[in-house]
């Protein structure tokens, strides 16, 4: 937090700094001026200097030489042109909406950094939009990374999105996305080599990261996989195969449509994980549990704590540490589960 609070207020202030460093430079040119051509002390130097750049018509310390006269026209008009250029950047900063939008862009800094658990969204095109709203159906908390002000300022206006300007490959961008808190990564830019960038920042800064990554061509999936990427998707494959299905199989390819997040009426697959089950449910058999004819929700999958995947597993099956359930439901019968339950998801 310290250190995006220093690198933000030095974007803001940055030209009062210049400004600033410009005063110095001429108050030391003047005073060491005065000493060499005038031979006055220190204190004289400093003193004819200030009074010369305030313009506060006191009369010289002493009588001037013809190149001390010269001198302090020089000091005079250096003067006139750095109060001219501070006056039109406070103008400019004020008037111009310059201190509106970094002050709206601190506050939503501050608003990410109290965040936790939260999604890095980095890119807001095709993929990205869709990422946010299926994110959004499901409740999850998220933010999200564009470079591109024109779009962050359309959809700040028109969405309750949480958006954050910066280029998702700069390390400082992530951390302003407060990515030590966050619980997962999903990058969606167009570019591989972006994504690979991205993935291998985010994994370097938090091991434990869930990360999720675009890819457009097959010979980025494995250098995305190398650099740290939990899971890779191909968006372009994935949209081609669906659209064979809905000629070769068109029943199922509609089914599994609906099984996808839409609204309160949504169809949702869950995933239970074993420390997430109330503790007289741990270590003991699907049947057991019975969530079919209490709650009405069907466990379709369970995977072992070796990662082997069971497709509608047998009652007799254990929920043993590091095991996962697969539940499918509707939306309310899943909420109806994780209440009854007790389960912290």
């Amino acid at each position: 937090m310290g250190t995006m609070k220093m690198n933000f207020n030095f974007a803001i202030f940055r030209r009062l700094f210049f400004f600033l460093l410009l005063m110095i430079l001429i108050i030391t040119v003047g005073t060491i001026g005065f000493v060499f051509i005038e031979g006055w002390s220190l204190v004289d130097s400093v003193y004819m200097t200030i009074i010369t750049m305030s313009t506060v018509g006191f009369g010289e310390v002493q009588e001037l030489s013809i190149a001390g006269k010269i001198f302090t026209s020089f000091l005079i008009v250096s003067c006139f042109g750095i109060f001219a250029y501070a006056i039109s950047t406070v103008t400019h900063y004020i008037v111009g909406g310059e201190y509106g939008d970094y002050l709206k862009e601190y506050r939503i800094i501050k608003k990410i950094h109290k965040m936790e658990n939260h999604i890095i969204i980095c890119g807001f095109g095709r993929v990205g939009k869709q990422v946010a709203n299926d994110l959004r159906l499901q409740g999850q908390s998220f933010i999200i990374l564009e470079k591109n002000e024109t779009v962050v300022t359309n959809y700040r206006k028109n969405t309750d999105y949480t958006f954050l300007h910066g280029d998702a490959t700069n390390d400082g961008v992530l951390f302003n996305a407060n990515i030590l808190n966050a619980k997962a990564v999903i990058t969606c830019l167009p570019k591989d080599t972006d994504n690979v960038y991205v993935v291998l920042a985010a994994r370097e800064i938090k091991t434990e990261l869930i990360i999720v990554s675009r890819a457009t061509e097959v010979g980025a999936v494995s250098k995305l996989k190398m650099a740290g990427a939990s899971n890779v998707i191909m968006p372009d494959s994935i949209g081609g195969s669906h659209m064979a299905s809905l000629i070769t199989n068109p029943s199922v390819a509609v089914f599994m449509d609906y099984l996808k997040v839409q609204g309160k009426k949504g169809v949702n697959i869950e995933s239970v994980n074993y420390a997430e089950l109330p503790i007289e449910f741990q270590n003991k058999s699907i049947g057991e549990l019975d969530v079919k004819r209490n709650i009405g929700v069907t466990i379709i999958g369970f995977q072992s704590p070796s990662g082997e995947y069971f497709i509608n597993p047998n009652l007799e099956t254990i929920i043993v540490p590091d095991s996962q359930l697969f539940i499918l439901g509707t939306s309310e019968q899943i909420q109806k589960m994780n209440t009854q339950l007790g389960l912290k998801i």
